[in-house]
């Protein structure tokens, strides 16, 4: 092999410019901080009350995406667009952009129950995975786990799942008048409605005996024990949002935008819900119209498989117009649910999130901005540098 040895008589190369040298690292810059930020953490803000008491909105966090390992991206040019991203590429559509199999690295943890997780939400399915909003919940059950609600309790595989965080349930609360006693006393105890300009939930009629007076109300057990006790509480009662019958997964296989329905409707609610497996690979499904509905989404979406369609007479999976009568599960699924149980669109509504969806585990609260704090109160001062449980 030849080497070409460098001529000493050769003048030296010309020094870089100052805009040169600049430009080369802000480029250096750019591509640490993308690499940083797609392998190790992240920072995202809570937009929405779901996982009221746990997180509250305003938390700025940190996942991490070392913990499950992070994974590499389905659509891989991409610019900023509002709160999504769309490719840059001149398509129609999404369907029509390059879209790259996905392959997660090793992780130093696996996802567990009670993890707190960021998952790209398993609908708006025009977009790649990986382009679709993120959503942040807790992992309730596992792959394998059988998933039961009874009176809002979790059952995991019969037996009384342990369940972290500061749970909320939403209650009517009568009163037998309404003053600046109660609604301070509201405050006091961090009962908070966001629809609110001022945070403090309005007092209302009850939904169902229009000669109830009161308020509706997010919060924890302990809150609800403290209002209980209190002269000017007449009543507490637990409001589960009055769903319409049989609108809740697997009743409806797909939210949104699909018309598979289960042949034999369960017509749960978000406090009395199962038993529901929830899949495992290389589990292999016997499918059949009374189940078909709970893995339409997977056959269908989730695993990329072609010619699938829903049969609304016989309410079975059809495969190259074929009945689909058994199917083996090609990755795992989890059961995600909000800490803020009556007030949380999650798997209740929407299924399993599967595997290769999952972001990373949601790890440090690194500040907290209170909406509706004061000049002198608009830092949660409290919960900065708090671990998430």
């Amino acid at each position: 092999m030849l080497v070409r040895k460098k001529d000493p008589t050769a003048p030296p190369p010309p020094p870089k410019s100052k805009s040169r040298e600049w430009v080369d690292s802000l480029l250096f810059a750019i591509i640490a901080a993308t690499l940083i930020r797609w392998a190790t953490f992240e920072a995202y803000t809570i937009p929405s009350p779901s996982m009221e008491n746990s997180l509250l909105v305003g938390d700025y966090l940190f996942v991490s995406k070392l913990h499950y390992g992070p994974i590499t991206p389905q659509t891989p040019l991409q610019v900023p667009l509002t709160h999504q991203t769309v490719p840059i590429l001149n398509v129609k559509s999404y369907s029509d952009a390059i879209q790259l199999p996905t392959y997660r690295f090793p992780g130093f943890s696996s996802i567990k129950r009670n993890d707190v997780v960021v998952f790209h939400v398993p609908h708006e399915s025009q977009y790649p995975a990986d382009l679709r909003t993120n959503y942040i919940k807790r992992c309730v059950a596992v792959a394998g786990d059988t998933i039961s609600i009874r009176s809002g309790q979790v059952y995991l595989n019969g037996q009384p799942g342990a369940i972290a965080g500061q749970l909320q349930t939403t209650y009517f609360m009568e009163v037998a008048s309404a003053n600046d006693e109660v609604r301070q006393a509201l405050h006091d105890q961090g009962v908070v409605d966001y629809t609110q300009p001022d945070g403090i939930p309005a007092l209302s009629g009850n939904m169902h005996d229009a000669n109830k007076l009161g308020y509706y109300i997010s919060c924890t057990a302990p809150v609800a024990e403290y209002f209980k006790k209190q002269s000017y509480v007449k009543s507490m009662e637990v409001y589960d949002g009055d769903l319409p019958p049989n609108s809740l997964f697997p009743d409806v296989a797909d939210k949104y935008g699909s018309e598979a329905r289960s042949a034999t409707p369960r017509n749960w609610n978000l406090d009395t819900y199962g038993p529901l497996p929830v899949p495992k690979k290389g589990q292999t499904i016997a499918l059949s119209p009374g189940n078909a509905a709970i893995y339409y989404k997977i056959v269908a979406q989730y695993e990329h498989n072609a010619n699938v369609a829903w049969d609304t007479k016989t309410g079975m999976i059809l495969q190259d117009g074929k009945p689909l009568t058994s199917y083996t599960i090609k990755q795992n699924y989890y059961w995600m649910m909000g800490d803020n149980r009556h007030n949380s669109e999650d798997s209740r509504f929407w299924g399993f999130v599967p595997e290769d969806h999952v972001v990373g585990k949601a790890v440090l609260i690194w500040l907290s901005v209170d909406p509706f704090g004061d000049f002198w109160h608009k830092v949660r001062w409290n919960r900065l540098f708090h671990t998430i449980d």
